[in-house]
């Protein structure tokens, strides 16, 4: 068994990759400095993690914090669309000078074995649909601030490939396309409609653009067993998505989540932030050939969000 180190681990996925990991019976190291995840997230893994509160711009701690450690999962970063309009400077800076802290405190320990988050956003807006690994990797403005994520990423991703060459045994790339579950922030599109929709006063649902913007969701239970698959079968200086072929229009996803929450709407739309893409699909066929077989189509994973957060209404799943 292993002892990894989880970047990010008390955000919405590390936490998730976190548990599954103590699962597996590995030893887990949890590097946050909690800026946007919850430590009660941890709480019922908190004995058998050691948490090190830190920011992974602080090379010194970070070096510290890796000795001992087998390998590394890199997920530390800012997300959620409002952040990328108001804050490129920390994106970029948090992207670059932590992905050089974690690769060269990785190298400095002689660890070998590296796995880094990416996301769908490095080829934003794609020639391809459903849209495989090999996708050229764009940033169509650098003018515009959104671009600093997906800009950061691309960085991620060139760096890993090259440092992963040299210095690396195992060196995995995987991006996750719009995951959704319990204990999730309010930054992403499920869960921020699940709020709307239960702060609703009258009919009038808010969403973005026209409504028939396409995207697919993949239930986080799916999510881990496809992380799984890319942990024990996953190639040296390879990419994957992680993700589902399931699409939805954005105004059908509102439809069913009401229909789900039984709440009535009448959508009003308002214009799509600047940058932002019309369809994104991934082509999962490579994940699929590791074994990767979904459980949860969108139905089934709504209604489980649902029963979460009837059951923990008091502790309030979803955390800002």
């Amino acid at each position: 068994k292993k002892t990894f180190l989880v970047t990010g681990g008390t955000g919405f996925i590390g936490s998730n990759i976190s548990k599954l990991l103590i699962q597996k019976k590995h030893k887990v190291i949890i590097f946050d400095n909690n800026s946007r995840g919850d430590l009660k997230k941890i709480n019922h893994i908190r004995n058998k993690i050691k948490f090190i509160k830190g920011d992974i711009r602080d090379k010194i701690l970070l070096k510290k914090s890796l000795k001992g450690v087998d390998s590394v999962i890199h997920l530390a970063y800012v997300n959620g669309t409002k952040n990328f309009y108001k804050h490129p400077v920390k994106i970029l800076d948090i992207a670059i000078r932590g992905l050089i802290n974690v690769l060269d405190a990785s190298i400095e320990n002689k660890i070998k074995e590296i796995y880094l988050a990416s996301s769908s956003e490095v080829y934003q807006t794609p020639i391809k649909v459903p849209t495989d690994e090999t996708e050229p990797l764009k940033i169509p403005d650098i003018f515009n601030p959104r671009f600093s994520y997906g800009g950061g990423k691309i960085i991620t991703e060139l760096m890993g490939v090259h440092y992963g060459k040299k210095y690396f045994n195992k060196m995995v790339i995987f991006r996750p396309h719009n995951v959704y579950g319990p204990e999730m922030g309010y930054e992403h599109v499920v869960p921020e409609f699940i709020k709307r929709l239960k702060s609703l006063k009258n009919k009038n649902f808010k969403i973005q653009g026209t409504g028939n913007e396409i995207r697919s969701f993949i239930y986080i239970e799916d999510f881990l067993s496809a992380f799984n698959l890319i942990l024990n079968k996953g190639k040296h200086l390879n990419i994957y998505n992680i993700g589902t072929s399931e699409k939805i229009k954005i105004k059908d996803l509102a439809f069913k989540m009401s229909k789900i929450f039984k709440k009535e709407i009448i959508l009003k739309k308002t214009p799509l932030r600047k940058g932002s893409t019309k369809i994104r699909i991934p082509n999962i066929g490579k994940i699929k050939k590791l074994g990767f077989k979904a459980q949860f189509n969108l139905n089934k994973g709504l209604k489980s969000l649902k029963h979460h957060e009837k059951k923990n209404i008091k502790k309030n799943y979803f955390n800002d």
